[in-house]
């Protein structure tokens, strides 16, 4: 497997999850959702709304890349968020709307890279200012790790408000190989 057909699983795998997570959280009324429960960002909403302000801080700081994907080259629905717990939406149906949105863009940005474009550098400020100097392909394997470890989070949350999200293994999206194939 190459490096661009992992990011496209991990792409597929992120739509999916977030998915199934939006889907869950939907059932949950407007009190259930803002309710702290001592996590990372609070609520079950504060954490959806962190991933989506991650994302797009990290969508528009890839504009940046010398050479950039053509999906980014129209990615101007969304401003940079300016703090990593900025309330975005404060409507839930246009909070997942949006995700659905930055998901098909990494989806897209995924087929669309090339070997050349994994190579780069990213240049870039981080929150506080500094100046930042990282291979590009791994600040993308960091934006899905990052998107993992808060997942797990609601994973939990939902466990502990006795809601079930299900099958949460990568490996579900991985396609079985012909026995031949062996």
């Amino acid at each position: 497997m190459s490096l661009q057909q992992n990011f496209c699983l991990l792409a597929r795998y992120n739509q999916w999850m977030n998915s199934k997570l939006y889907e869950l959280a939907s059932t949950l009324n407007a009190d259930e959702l803002l309710q702290n429960r001592g996590a990372f960002f609070g609520s079950v909403a504060g954490i959806l709304n962190h991933l989506l302000v991650a994302d797009l801080i990290w969508l528009n700081r890839f504009k940046q890349l010398a050479i950039q994907p053509k999906v980014l080259q129209s990615f101007n629905n969304f401003p940079p968020p300016t703090a990593l717990d900025q309330l975005l939406f404060p409507d839930f149906k246009q909070m997942w709307n949006a995700r659905q949105q930055v998901d098909t863009i990494f989806l897209t940005l995924c087929v669309e890279l090339d070997q050349q474009q994994l190579q780069q550098v990213l240049v870039y400020k981080n929150m506080k200012g500094d100046s930042m100097r990282k291979p590009f392909s791994s600040v993308l394997q960091h934006v899905f790790n990052h998107q993992t470890h808060h997942r797990g989070q609601l994973t939990t949350l939902f466990s502990q408000m006795g809601l079930d999200v299900g099958v949460t293994d990568l490996l579900m999206l991985i396609d079985n190989e012909p026995a031949d194939a062996l």
